[in-house]
């Protein structure tokens, strides 16, 4: 009776009743708290992707908030929101491209009943459903559209480039049968699509008829080649560049397809993204100098506002 098992456990020690409660609480007294009141009028439902957002910065955020809260139709130009919020007209300008070129934010140029053309903007609370917007593009939103276009026939067959800057063009490439071709090389595209970006690179491709009779282009090709002349300009390239890159050492036998021959060469000559580059300070402003006078004691020049004695002069009087 005196041996003991050595094998059995000793006793168990007490648990302490509150531990784990305590250090859940202690966990989430850490960081932000909310106090939280349902809203049962007056609110706006914000999703995460936009509160949240890793890209934008809080002045976009912000700016996208008030925009999804606005009722139907109310003014949202830069002008009226430069009056609402303390920030300039700049600063704005730049979070509304911001918004432009995530999706949050479309705008579109429509044309009135009365015949003016108009801009119009949307706000876009799903940057995926506005990228599947039926609507106008970025690239051609800007485009006037017609008053009175004709509607697509229903049986016609899918256009084989979506980017028609007009429906009256689509209506009647539906109607008209096309001989069948191969697409053209894809082009390189731009990470903001800022219509005035899009307008310059139609410009460009608008003008190197003017260099080379064969580079005349059609309105399709240049609608497919337009976000590749934009990806150049903006990587910081001059207009004056791109057309030299483009019409330099043509093919002396000629270019069957010139098109095609312009989206090989976007794609395969694109720059690389231009460094980020600080802004010079501005040097200070020269002092101005004074007139040449001469002296009214010793006749020799020196310079001064108005006439009178030179230094040496004036230091022999007061002596």
């Amino acid at each position: 009776m005196g041996n003991q098992n050595p094998s059995a456990p000793p006793r168990a020690q007490a648990r302490v009743a509150g531990s784990n409660q305590q250090n859940r609480v202690h966990r989430t007294t850490r960081g932000l708290q909310h106090d939280n009141t349902r809203h049962t009028s007056r609110f706006t439902v914000i999703g995460n992707h936009l509160a949240q957002h890793r890209q934008l910065s809080l002045l976009a955020i912000g700016l996208g908030t008030h925009l999804q809260s606005l009722p139907q139709g109310a003014p949202a130009d830069i002008k009226t929101l430069t009056a609402r919020f303390p920030e300039g007209a700049a600063r704005i300008a730049a979070a509304l491209r911001e918004l432009e070129c995530h999706g949050y934010l479309r705008r579109e140029r429509v044309r009135t009943p009365s015949g003016r053309i108009v801009s119009r903007t949307v706000s876009c609370n799903q940057p995926a459903a506005a990228r599947s917007h039926p609507g106008p593009s970025p690239r051609t939103a800007d485009l006037p559209e017609p008053s009175a276009a004709p509607a697509p026939e229903a049986d016609a067959s899918p256009q084989p480039r979506p980017q028609q800057p007009c429906e009256e063009r689509e209506s009647r490439t539906a109607r008209e049968p096309r001989a069948s071709r191969r697409p053209l090389p894809a082009v390189p595209r731009p990470e903001c699509h800022v219509p005035g970006l899009f307008r310059a690179a139609a410009g460009v491709l608008a003008d190197l008829r003017r260099h080379d009779a064969q580079l005349l282009l059609s309105e399709s090709d240049t609608a497919h080649l337009t976000p590749g002349v934009a990806a150049w300009l903006e990587r910081d390239v001059t207009p004056a560049a791109v057309r030299r890159a483009l019409t330099a050492d043509l093919p002396p036998e000629g270019l069957r397809r010139p098109a095609a021959f312009l989206a090989h060469r976007l794609a395969a000559q694109l720059p690389p993204p231009a460094p980020y580059r600080e802004r010079a300070a501005a040097p200070p402003p020269a002092r101005p100098r004074s007139r040449m006078q001469n002296c009214d004691g010793c006749d020799r020049g020196f310079r001064a506002a108005e006439p009178g004695l030179c230094r040496e002069c004036r230091g022999g009087r007061t002596t």
